[in-house]
């Protein structure tokens, strides 16, 4: 079974012949995201000289990884691997370096970035990965705490919520857990919540 990380983790080990390496740890809920936090991190160190990456991301199945300028495949690709050799999935890892003066040749780089990413990853809190599925449930304003009550059962996440006429809240819910919800809210609202 998958996993991810629960919270982002930096981790810069000890210098390789004067190089400098940092290594990002990001959950990530999709590639779009995984993309943002690459260009703010970049943006953030405009100093380094690479900010190599990779990710994996569920859903759609994505595996991705960057060089960033390095020779090819001395960077992103090791990074990957950490992430496959974990089964880690909406996880991106960015490992940043600082050129130290002197050149590391592609198996010193290799070992360098991979080494980088797998000490992060070492210190990450990793989960199970479970798949979500978007429900919308829309309730009366009296139902509210009912409804919040059984959200929070659930696991669910709440995304929006609309308050109008009636209240409209957009969830990702535990996909093995959508049934228990309309189940459990049919019941607490006496059958005025049902599935659609």
């Amino acid at each position: 079974m998958s996993s991810t990380v629960h919270t982002r983790v930096e981790f810069e080990p000890e210098p390789t012949k004067g190089s400098r390496f940092l290594a990002t740890v990001i959950p990530v809920a999709d590639e779009a995201a995984a993309r943002q936090e690459h260009a703010a991190l970049a943006a953030s160190m405009p100093d380094a000289s690479h900010h190599c990456w990779a990710w994996r991301i569920a859903e759609p199945a994505i595996d991705r990884a960057g060089d960033d300028g390095e020779p090819g495949g001395s960077a992103g690709r090791p990074i990957l691997a950490q992430l496959t050799g974990r089964d880690l999935v909406n996880t991106a890892v960015i490992v940043s370096r600082w050129f130290g003066g002197t050149k590391l040749g592609v198996g010193g780089l290799v070992r360098a970035y991979g080494g980088a990413a797998a000490q992060a990853l070492d210190r990450s809190h990793v989960v199970p990965w479970v798949p979500e599925v978007a429900v919308t449930v829309t309730h009366e304003h009296a139902d509210s705490a009912a409804v919040e009550h059984i959200v929070r059962t659930l696991g669910a996440t709440e995304v929006d919520t609309g308050w109008g006429v009636a209240v409209t809240r957009h969830l990702m819910v535990p996909e093995h857990r959508a049934e228990d919800l309309w189940d459990q809210l049919a019941e607490a609202t006496s059958g005025r919540v049902s599935k659609p």
